[in-house]
């Protein structure tokens, strides 16, 4: 896509009612017809050649709905877990935006644009002070990618904080010419306790993703406004432990997961570059040797 495209398209997206659309999406994609969501699933598998050899039900009549197929579940052994105690796994499917290191506060969201960590945690100074000159990874689902997100090391959930916002699109064209879409976008923020030390794992909405789920929040239907809302961990029914590679929730429609982790606990992604493939299980960063 062209800049002047690109540009073109960031435009049309200001004017279009990002929230209405998303809210048809929603429902269509729940649609239980069996004619009408084979034939949208079919649609879709044929436009993305989307791999269904792995898929672990029959496509497309093993799926009551659209959303259904979309948040699929992978044959059990589709991915592979690497299980080397000081490796960091990719918690998704998908292409590297971004990863490296802070500038202090500030973390790379493509060529000549920057934004703020605090503001994508929507926090005081204080509490973002463990991500300060830290290392992050940015990694983009396209629609056809599996949309399940695991844990990248094992750990426990500690806090979680709903974040309304805008609903632009987090593809390469907006990323590259949208500044500040991270934060001005809705998301959900994980603050992960990991045996190497703390983890954010931020679950990014945009157009057309009808909601964020997790297993311990259940679905998050995009909010546009309002403020940002803790999430009480007392009322989860469930565990809040988890092992590296377990699911944890998923993007009903495509988006992005941002990881931080502070400085002294990995080598700060080195290893990956921008528009790198991922997939879930594959190391993406090394822990740090402990002192």
């Amino acid at each position: 896509m062209s800049d002047l495209t690109a540009l073109l398209f960031v435009l049309l997206q200001k004017t279009i009612p990002k929230a209405l659309l998303t809210a048809v999406v929603f429902r269509l994609a729940r649609i239980r017809n069996t004619r009408v969501k084979n034939f949208f699933i079919r649609q879709f598998v044929n436009f993305y050649k989307v791999d269904i050899e792995e898929v672990l039900l029959p496509v497309p009549d093993g799926f009551v709905t659209f959303n259904d197929f979309f948040i699929r579940e992978l044959e059990h052994d589709a991915r592979s877990i690497d299980s080397n105690s000081d490796v960091i796994v990719s918690p998704v499917d998908g292409t590297v935006s971004a990863a490296g290191v802070l500038e202090k506060d500030s973390i790379i969201q493509a060529k000549g644009l920057r934004y703020s960590m605090t503001d994508l945690l929507a926090t005081d100074t204080q509490e973002a002070q463990s991500y300060i000159n830290g290392a992050f990874a940015t990694i983009y689902l396209a629609p056809y990618n599996y949309h399940r997100v695991h844990a990248p090391l094992a750990g426990k959930l500690v806090a979680a904080r709903y974040v309304p916002g805008d609903l632009f699109s987090v593809n390469e064209a907006t990323v590259a010419h949208l500044p500040g879409l991270f934060v001005r976008n809705e998301r959900l923020i994980c603050h992960l306790l990991t045996d190497t030390g703390p983890m954010v794992l931020i679950f990014v909405g945009a157009m057309n993703v009808g909601s964020i789920s997790t297993i311990w929040t259940g679905d998050i239907k995009p909010r546009t406004y309002g403020v940002a809302e803790q999430i009480n961990l007392a009322d989860v029914d469930g565990e809040l432990s988890f092992s590296k590679g377990d699911n944890i929730g998923w993007f009903n429609m495509g988006s992005t997961v941002i990881l931080l982790m502070p400085a002294e606990c990995t080598n700060n992604f080195a290893d990956l570059a921008h528009g790198q493939t991922v997939r879930v299980g594959e190391v993406i960063g090394r822990m740090a040797p402990r002192p």
